[in-house]
């Protein structure tokens, strides 16, 4: 029997990359499904569902309040919105045309990447400081003014020494007066640094979809006055709301925060070993092949938190990871992996299904052999 995406005449993946918006997004999990399909089988008002949700995603991070979006990218939209405007209603009405607002947001030139245009999205006007190689607190300090309405930050865990750390950043907006907005998109895993990055911003905001929740869905969360500056902007507001375009189904809203719940009673221990163990099948069919000149399972600083490296002798196959990766793409089903340089694979086990590493690993094994 043929597969709903060949019936529809696209191709379907086996996903050992990751939860990449361009490869499907996510899975939900058994409990996260089971939830959305009972959610689906009743009515309910949006604004209480949104105002309760919000209200357990706050409970389960321990702060003020928090509001599901569609998406982190809504996310970040809605809660620079709110940082503009806060929540009175002609300034709310006014965006995106932010003459006379604080519509300033300072952001290092190093941290800039391809999502920090949310912050543009609704007026808001990024004041990059430093430059590609780094940022000092003095430089960031200078480029406060009175128009300026935050300090935004991208949270991860691999800028050099040479950015202004999330520690820093925050203290810098604390002394002014500012809130400081933070993307903390995949940066969920350990439990306490995702509880570290929720709590350290004003605003933070992160992505459903890393953590078995649907796709297109997402939370803000932070001090409560922000957060409800925020759901002011939201797609059921009253009047024209900005974010009207940014609309969410009941049943996503029920997936999510059954996700975020799921997360934190979870045990990881348990997840990373099964993740393991389909790496570890991966790794013993390509291990022994002349081609490949090492593998290892390496630790990686996501939600994902371990990959699977195959390094290549690149001189003995006569094709490059780039090549191999290719090729794994033109095969059935497709394989979707990445490259590091010219001579890794990069394979993580986050959205493989069962008896799908064995798939992986002859088709890996063709691609290297070949």
């Amino acid at each position: 029997m043929t597969d709903i995406y060949t019936r529809l005449g696209a191709r379907p993946v086996i996903n050992a990359s990751g939860n990449t918006t361009i490869w499907g997004g996510s899975t939900p999990s058994p409990t996260v499904q089971r939830a959305m399909d009972e959610a689906n089988g009743y009515w309910v008002e949006m604004e209480e569902l949104l105002e309760k949700s919000g209200e357990l995603i706050a409970e389960a991070l321990g702060v003020e309040a928090a509001y599901p979006t569609s998406g982190c990218f809504s996310a970040l939209v809605l809660s620079t919105a709110a940082l503009m405007t806060g929540s009175d209603p002609e300034k709310m009405a006014q965006i995106p045309d932010t003459t006379g607002l604080k519509n300033e947001f300072v952001f290092q030139e190093a941290q800039s990447y391809g999502y920090d245009r949310a912050y543009s999205v609704p007026g808001g006007i990024l004041m990059k400081v430093g430059d590609e190689n780094g940022c000092t607190v003095e430089e960031m300090e200078a480029a406060i003014g009175p128009s300026t309405a935050a300090i935004v930050y991208f949270v991860n865990r691999t800028d050099p020494d040479t950015v202004v750390s999330y520690d820093d950043a925050a203290r810098l907006a604390g002394d002014h007066g500012l809130p400081i907005l933070a993307d903390c998109a995949a940066q969920i895993y350990p439990i306490d640094y995702f509880l570290e990055n929720a709590q350290k911003a004003d605003l933070a905001c992160f992505g459903g979809k890393y953590m078995g929740a649907p796709h297109s869905t997402g939370f803000l969360c932070g001090r409560k006055d922000l957060v409800d500056a925020a759901v002011g902007h939201g797609f059921i507001a009253p009047g024209k709301p900005f974010g009207r375009a940014m609309k969410m189904d009941r049943q996503e809203i029920v997936g999510l925060v059954t996700a975020v719940s799921e997360w934190f009673a979870m045990d990881h221990e348990e997840r990373l070993l099964i993740a393991g163990g389909k790496l570890g099948i991966i790794e013993d069919a390509v291990s022994g092949l002349d081609s490949v000149a090492a593998t290892s399972t390496v630790a990686s600083d996501n939600y994902m938190a371990i990959s699977l490296n195959v390094t290549l002798d690149t001189k003995a196959l006569g094709k490059d990871a780039p090549g191999v990766i290719e090729a794994l793409g033109e095969m059935t089903p497709r394989i979707r992996a990445d490259a590091a340089g010219d001579d890794t694979i990069v394979l993580v086990a986050h959205n493989i299904n069962d008896g799908e590493p064995e798939i992986v690993a002859e088709s890996l094994r063709t691609a290297l052999s070949g």
